[in-house]
């Protein structure tokens, strides 16, 4: 059974503290939803959660955030038909307080590579 996301029957109140800097360190809940809910990470089989491709490549790169990102450590984290829910620890402040290095300053292999996703 598929249950599709009713913004009424799943409508929640958001528990983000007024005031609070969300870029300092600290262990973030973080839910990460594909656009509309759909469940595009695999199915419920039998109780236990089957990944797909698109799931498989989800914790994936879960799992390489936290050895690409030196100020990034990785909890627990589940991966659901339509969703996932993680803890992500950040060992130091983040955001646009911090200074960028010049390009040649930063180690070739930990320097970004951008790239368009294809669809």
């Amino acid at each position: 059974m598929v249950v599709k996301y009713n913004q009424e029957m799943h409508h929640r109140r958001s528990i983000r503290l007024i005031n609070y800097n969300y870029s300092q360190a600290g262990a973030y809940f973080v839910t990460v939803c594909p656009w509309n809910r759909e469940c595009l990470f695999g199915d419920i089989v039998n109780g236990d959660m089957r990944l797909n491709e698109s799931g498989q490549i989800v914790e994936k790169e879960w799992q390489r955030t936290g050895s690409i990102r030196p100020n990034v450590e990785l909890d627990v984290f589940v991966i659901m038909p339509n969703h996932m829910h993680g803890i992500i620890v950040l060992n130091d402040d983040v955001g646009a307080r911090r200074c960028l290095a010049h390009e040649e300053e930063i180690p070739i292999h930990k320097r970004a590579i951008h790239r368009i996703a294809p669809t």
